[in-house]
């Protein structure tokens, strides 16, 4: 299998940290058929943990503490990341669809901005990792930094393992313009 992925590299801003790590898109690698079963199936034999089934949630938030990975099972969205100010400069958007998987490194500020009424996901977490924290620009992200930094690399790439993109790009991140 190809090991393809699309990095987001994101800015912080004085109400989100984001993180120096790239948010990561594998797109259409959950195996079929897509449902919440196979793809909780699929994802959590990388040593990440199903901690949730969701669909559109519209809140502009981060997770100090925890990175986060979604397994798209049915529909779409627009997604929302590294902004939670509405006036913000450095979000961007993205479209996520049935059978991509995206993963969030702690402290990137997401959303969906618009969905499919039938969209839904998992939610997993590396394992052994603590409860996720929400938080939602109102404190400065300065406050965050000690926290994102002590978030551990997760133990395997949630869709490759142990030799996926994720163990080699968050081990020594690209430098990004930013």
């Amino acid at each position: 299998m190809a090991q393809t992925v699309q990095c987001y590299f994101l800015s912080g801003s004085p109400d989100v940290p984001n993180n120096r790590l790239p948010v990561l898109h594998y797109r259409g690698v959950l195996p079929e058929p897509y449902t919440e079963e196979t793809a909780t199936q699929f994802l959590t034999s990388n040593k990440w943990e199903k901690r949730g089934t969701w669909g559109h949630i519209g809140i502009r938030h981060f997770h100090p503490n925890s990175h986060e990975c979604y397994g798209v099972f049915r529909g779409h969205s627009t997604l929302l990341l590294g902004q939670i100010s509405p006036t913000g400069e450095n979000g961007i958007e993205i479209n996520v669809s049935t059978g991509d998987v995206i993963v969030l490194p702690a402290g990137t500020a997401h959303s969906s901005l618009r969905s499919s009424s039938d969209y839904r996901y998992i939610g997993v977490y590396p394992e052994g990792c603590p409860r996720w924290r929400n938080e939602t620009g109102r404190n400065p992200a300065t406050n965050f930094t000690q926290d994102i930094k002590a978030v551990g690399m997760p133990e395997m790439d949630p869709v490759y393992g142990s030799g996926g993109p994720l163990m080699k790009l968050w081990e020594k991140p690209v430098l990004s313009k930013l």
